[in-house]
């Protein structure tokens, strides 16, 4: 069974930084597409970031772009999410998400927002089950 873990949320200061990790099992995890994505109190749901494991490819969000980083290693199964210089409006559950048909997860973290996030969860083939980024002001 097609599994992903988040892990690593906490709490953290602003302009600090933080690494979230994302565990999958039960895929092919170099033919796949993973990308994060984040639910601020009160806010809708949006994508974050996402990397095409099969090329490196990635996409970031203007708002996170310079200051977050998305990777893979290939080795353990795992995508980081490395964030810093967080600011308070980077609160948010973090979720990740994968889909074997890449350009469906690149379009979901471009374009995806969801008032919850069970409501979106056709929209990629299997998400995680989320991890609090609390960040203070």
């Amino acid at each position: 069974e097609v599994q992903l873990v988040e892990s690593g949320g906490g709490l953290v200061q602003t302009g600090g930084s933080l690494r979230l990790s994302c565990a999958a099992s039960g895929i092919n995890f170099a033919e796949i597409a993973i990308g994060w994505f984040r639910q601020a109190p009160g806010k809708d749901g949006e994508g974050v970031a996402c990397i095409n494991n099969s090329d490196g490819s990635t996409y970031y969000a203007d708002s996170v772009k310079g200051r977050f980083t998305i990777s893979s290693d290939n080795a353990k199964n795992v995508v980081y999410l490395q964030m810093n210089s967080l600011r308070h409006e980077d609160t948010a559950v973090y979720y990740c998400g994968a889909d074997r048909l890449k350009n469906t997860l690149f379009f979901q973290t471009k374009n995806l927002k969801w008032r919850t996030r069970e409501s979106v969860t056709t929209a990629v083939e299997r998400w995680g089950q989320g991890t609090l980024v609390t960040v203070s002001s």
